[in-house]
C-alpha cells in the first residue's frame, strides 16, 4: 500500500491546453473553481484490431461510460484518432482499430486497475482478432509512473506481455530498454526545448534569469542540458530553487524560495517540473503574492487563473514553449456529432478545447478590446471557434497511427506468409510487434513526420505562446514565434514583433541582465567570485577604444593613430616638428639670425680695429678664430628646424660637435696665451717664442682632430637617423632626428665639456694676474656659463618629449654661444666703441703705472 502511495505522489496533473495550429490568437476558460489538492489524472486504453467496420455509434457508448471530467479529453482524442484511421481506405482493409478503457479516473483507487473486462464486444459485428492476440496494447498517460505502474500491475496480475505506448512528457526512466524492454514513448525529448528557450533568451538579451524546477531525474537532466547551452552563449543562472517533492521539507523552505525570487535582479524565472506537486503549488503562491516576472514554461504549465489583474500595459505573463505540430481540421465536428446534447461548445469550452480563429496579422486580432472586466463565458460562446489538440493529445494521434501501420504491416506479414505457416497461426506476440514498430516510420494526415525509433528521431520544431490572464477565468494565449534547429545557427528562431507588440502592448521588453551594458568607451571588468553574466565597467586604457556595447576587451589604436576623448573610435595623429611655422620655430630662427649677424658685426669691428691695443691683445688671430667658430655655432642652430631628413639629422650632431669643439679649444688657448703673456712679461724673452710662433694654433688643431675622430667613430657604428615618435604627444606623430648610438653622443658631449672644463679651471687660475692685457676673468665668466648650461641641459633634455627637447637643444647652443659672445667680446666691442680713449698703449701704460 506505501509503494502504491508513492506511486501516486509522483503522478501529474495534465494541464495540456497548448495549440499548434497557424493562428495565433487563443481564448481560454479556466475549467473549474481551483481546488486544493487536485487528483491526478490518469487515462489507459487498450488497442485492438478486428475485423469490421466500427460506427461512431460504438466511441459514442464508450465515452458515456466515462465521468464528465478533464480526462474524457483524451478518450475524445482517441476517438477521433481511431475513426480517423478506420475511415483511410490505405490502412487496414476491412478491418478497424476498437479500444477499450481499463481505467480513465480522477481517482488514486488504483485497484480499479486489476480487472480487465471485455466491455463494448456486444456492438461489434462480426468477430474480434482479441483471442489470437498473445500481447496486449496499452496505452498510457499523460504520467510517467502511472504508466509504470500499470505495466508492472498488469504483467504481475495477468502474465501476459504487453507493448505499452505512452503519451504525455518525455521522460528518461522510460527510455531504459532493458528496464522497459516494450516501451514506446511517443513524446520527443526536450533537447529542442532548451535550445529554443536559450535563443529566446538572447533575442531579448536577457542573460540573468532564475530557474525553478522539481527536484527529480527529469528536471535535473533538463538543467544539465539548459547549463550546457547557456554556457555556451554567456547566459547565467542568477538562481536554482530545486523544490522537492516532500511536502513538510518544501512548506520548511517555502519562504526561502520566495524571497530568492523577490530579492533577485532577474525578471525572467523559467519553470520546469512536476505540475501536481510542490513546485505547482509554489508557482500558484508566487503568483497570488503579486511577483512580476516574465515566467517561461512548457505547454504542460498552459494555465488560466482567474486572480490576475488584467495589465496590458506589461510585458509581465507566461510564455509557453510548446512542439510544433500540423493542425488537425474536423475534430470538433466529430465531437459535436457524438452527442451534440452532451458535448456543447460551453462543456467544450470547460474542457479548454477551444481557440479563436485569429489571423497571423495583429491588426486583425480585436477580439482583445472587446474583453472586460465584465467578459463572461455567454459572450465568450457567440464567437467563432475550432478546436485545438493537446501535446498529449498529438502523442495519442501518432500512436493510433503508429500501432495501425504495425497492424498492417502484420496482416501483409500475415498473407505472404500464409502458404509456408501450414496452419502455425498467426504471430502476435510482443516481440514480434515491438520489432516491427521500432522501424515504422511515416508521415502522418496533417503533415508530420513520424519515427518510432528513438534514437532516430529528429528534434522537434517550438512554438512559442504569450500568455496573457484577465478576470472571470478568461485567457489569451497568442503565438509569438517559432523555434526550427533546421535552419542555420542564427536563423532558427523567428519571432513575430507585430505580434508581439499586439500581445504585450510594447516592443521594448523588461531588460534581466546582471549587470548594465558597458557603454562605448568603456570594457568589462570581471572581479574574482563574479558570474560571467556580472561585470563591473571600466574605462579603456590610454590609446585604446572600444566602439561597441560590452566589449570584454578595448582595442589598441594603430601607431598613426589616437584614441579620442571619448576613447570611442581612433583619429589620425597630425604629423608635427619643430618647423619653421611654429611660433616657436619662427623665435628660435629670429634669435639664432640676430646672434649670427651680431657676432659678423664684432668681427667686422674687430677686423675694422684690427690694428687697435685692445684687438692685439691675448692673439687677434684665435679672437678671430673664435668669432668665426661662435657664428657657425649660431647657424648649427638652423639644422633643428624644419622636416627632418638623413642629411640634417647627421649634419646637426657632427656640425654642432665639431663647431663648438672649434670654439671651446680656442678659448682654452686663449687662455693658455694668457698665461704665457704674463711669463713673457715677468722673465723676459723666453716665452716669447711660443706666443709668437703659432704653435697654440695646434692646440685647436689637435682638439678639433680628436672631436672628428669620436664622430667619425659614431657615423661608422650607429649614425643618427630620422624617427617617428608616436606617443610622446597624444594625437600627434612627432618626427625627430634619433641620435643613433647613444654611447657616442655622449663621448661627443663628454669630451667637449672636458674642455670646457679645462679653459674654465686654467682661467680661473689666472683670474687674479694683472689685467693690463688679461681677459682671464672674462674666459673664466663664459666658461663657467657654458659649463653652467650644458649642466642644466642634460636633466632638462630627458624630462622633455617631441618638438620641445629640440627646442631646448637649439636654446642650449643659442645660450652658450651667446654666453662666451658676451662675456669675451662685448667689453672690448664696449672700449672700441664707446671709449676709444682707453684703447692705446698710452693709456694702457698710465693705467698700468698707477
Amino acid at each position: 500500500m506505501f509503494t502504491l502511495i508513492l506511486f501516486y505522489l509522483l503522478l501529474h496533473i495534465p494541464l495540456l491546453v497548448a495549440s499548434f495550429i497557424p493562428s495565433s490568437c487563443f481564448w481560454r476558460v479556466k475549467q473549474n473553481e481551483e481546488k486544493d489538492g487536485d487528483l491526478m489524472t490518469v487515462c489507459s486504453f487498450y488497442l485492438r484490431a478486428v475485423h469490421s467496420s466500427v460506427e461512431k455509434e460504438y466511441f459514442s457508448n464508450i465515452l458515456n461510460t466515462l465521468t464528465p471530467g478533464e480526462n474524457q479529453r483524451f478518450a475524445l482524442a482517441l476517438s477521433f484518432s481511431t475513426d480517423e484511421v478506420n475511415r483511410n481506405p490505405d490502412l487496414l482493409p476491412n478491418k478497424s482499430l476498437v479500444f477499450n478503457l481499463p481505467v480513465c479516473t480522477d481517482m488514486p483507487q488504483l485497484y480499479s486497475l486489476i480487472p480487465f473486462s471485455e466491455r463494448n464486444n456486444d456492438i461489434l459485428p462480426n468477430y474480434s482478432c482479441n483471442k489470437e492476440m498473445k500481447c496486449r496494447i496499452l496505452l498510457t498517460g499523460p504520467n510517467w509512473a502511472a504508466s509504470v505502474l500499470y505495466q508492472t500491475l498488469i504483467c504481475h496480475y495477468t502474465a501476459q506481455q504487453v507493448l505499452q505506448l505512452t503519451y504525455g512528457s518525455f521522460h528518461p526512466i522510460l527510455n531504459d530498454a532493458v528496464q522497459f524492454p516494450f516501451l514506446h514513448q511517443m513524446a520527443h525529448e526536450d533537447s529542442s526545448l532548451v535550445l529554443a528557450m536559450v535563443s529566446f533568451l538572447l533575442y531579448f538579451n536577457w542573460n540573468w534569469v532564475g530557474l525553478a524546477i522539481s527536484d527529480n531525474d527529469q528536471s535535473i537532466q533538463f538543467l544539465s542540458y539548459l547549463r550546457t547551452e547557456m554556457e555556451k552563449s554567456t547566459v547565467c543562472l542568477a538562481f536554482v530553487n530545486l523544490i522537492p517533492g516532500n511536502t513538510q521539507l518544501y512548506m520548511s523552505r517555502a519562504e526561502v524560495y520566495y524571497n530568492q525570487i523577490m530579492t533577485s535582479s532577474a525578471n525572467v524565472v523559467i519553470i520546469y517540473g512536476d505540475t501536481d506537486g510542490t513546485l505547482a503549488v509554489s508557482f500558484r503562491m508566487w503568483e497570488s503574492r503579486g511577483i512580476q516576472r516574465i515566467w517561461v514554461t512548457t505547454s504542460q504549465w498552459d494555465v488560466t487563473t482567474g486572480k490576475r489583474d488584467f495589465t496590458l500595459d506589461s510585458f509581465h505573463g507566461n510564455l509557453a514553449f510548446a512542439h510544433h505540430h500540423g493542425k488537425i481540421s474536423g475534430f470538433k465536428n466529430f465531437v459535436q456529432t457524438l452527442n451534440p446534447l452532451k458535448y456543447s461548445d460551453k462543456y467544450l469550452a470547460r474542457l479548454e478545447w477551444m481557440h479563436f480563429n485569429c489571423e497571423d496579422s495583429a491588426a486583425n486580432c480585436k477580439t482583445l478590446k472587446n474583453c472586460s472586466s465584465n467578459a463572461s463565458l455567454e459572450w465568450l460562446m457567440e464567437q467563432t471557434f475550432d478546436m485545438a489538440f493537446s501535446d498529449s493529445s498529438y502523442d495519442i494521434y501518432n500512436a493510433v497511427y503508429a500501432m495501425a501501420h504495425v497492424f498492417h504491416e502484420m496482416f501483409l506479414q500475415q498473407v505472404e506468409n500464409q502458404p509456408t505457416d501450414k496452419g502455425k497461426g498467426r504471430d502476435f506476440s510482443c516481440l514480434k510487434m515491438h520489432s516491427i514498430l521500432r522501424k515504422t516510420h511515416f508521415t502522418s494526415p496533417i503533415g508530420d513526420k513520424v519515427n518510432m525509433n528513438q534514437k532516430e528521431k529528429l528534434q522537434e520544431e517550438c512554438d512559442i505562446f504569450h500568455i496573457r490572464n484577465f478576470p472571470h477565468g478568461l485567457g489569451l494565449k497568442v503565438k509569438i514565434g517559432k523555434f526550427s534547429p533546421y535552419f542555420p545557427h542564427g536563423q532558427q528562431l523567428h519571432l513575430s514583433e507585430d505580434m508581439i507588440e499586439w500581445a504585450t502592448g510594447s516592443r521594448q521588453m523588461p531588460p534581466s541582465v546582471c549587470s548594465a551594458d558597458c557603454s562605448p568607451g568603456f570594457r568589462k571588468f570581471w572581479k574574482e567570485g563574479m558570474a560571467a553574466c556580472c561585470f563591473d565597467c571600466i574605462p579603456c586604457p590610454e590609446n585604446e577604444i572600444s566602439n561597441e556595447t560590452n566589449m570584454d576587451q578595448c582595442v589598441k589604436c594603430p601607431e598613426d593613430q589616437y584614441a579620442n576623448t571619448e576613447q570611442t573610435h581612433c583619429m589620425h595623429k597630425a604629423v608635427i616638428f619643430l618647423s619653421y611655422k611654429d611660433p616657436l620655430g619662427v623665435a628660435l630662427a629670429l634669435v639664432t639670425l640676430c646672434c649670427s649677424a651680431f657676432t659678423a658685426l664684432v668681427l667686422a669691428v674687430f677686423l675694422k680695429h684690427n690694428d687697435t691695443a685692445i684687438v692685439k691683445a691675448n692673439n687677434r688671430t684665435l679672437s678671430y678664430i673664435l668669432l668665426m667658430s661662435l657664428m657657425l655655432c649660431f647657424l648649427c642652430s638652423l639644422l633643428f628646424i624644419g622636416h627632418p631628413n638623413s642629411v640634417t639629422c647627421i649634419l646637426q650632431q657632427i656640425t654642432f660637435g665639431v663647431v663648438f669643439t672649434v670654439a671651446v679649444s680656442t678659448v682654452l688657448a686663449k687662455t693658455i696665451t694668457v698665461v704665457l703673456a704674463f711669463k713673457v712679461t715677468a722673465h723676459g724673452r723666453r716665452m716669447r717664442y711660443f706666443l709668437v710662433s703659432g704653435a697654440l694654433n695646434c692646440i685647436i688643431l689637435l682638439c678639433t682632430l680628436i672631436q672628428i675622430i669620436l664622430c667619425s667613430i659614431w657615423l661608422g657604428v650607429s649614425p643618427p637617423y630620422v624617427d617617428i615618435d608616436a606617443h610622446s604627444e597624444h594625437g600627434h606623430i612627432l618626427i625627430v632626428c634619433h641620435k643613433g648610438s647613444v654611447v657616442a653622443f655622449y663621448c661627443v658631449l663628454g669630451y667637449l665639456g672636458c674642455l670646457a672644463l679645462g679653459s674654465f679651471t686654467v682661467a680661473f687660475m689666472a683670474r687674479n694676474l694683472p689685467d693690463t692685457f688679461n681677459e682671464a676673468k672674462y674666459l673664466t665668466f663664459s666658461m663657467l656659463l657654458f659649463c653652467s648650461v650644458w649642466i642644466t641641459f642634460l636633466p632638462v633634455y630627458h624630462s622633455t618629449k617631441g618638438k620641445i627637447m629640440v627646442a631646448v637643444e637649439i636654446f642650449s647652443i643659442l645660450a652658450s654661444s651667446a654666453g662666451m659672445l658676451g662675456c669675451i667680446f662685448v667689453p672690448k666691442l664696449y672700449i672700441i666703441l664707446l671709449r676709444p680713449d682707453r684703447n692705446s698703449i698710452q693709456k694702457i701704460r698710465e693705467k698700468s703705472y698707477s
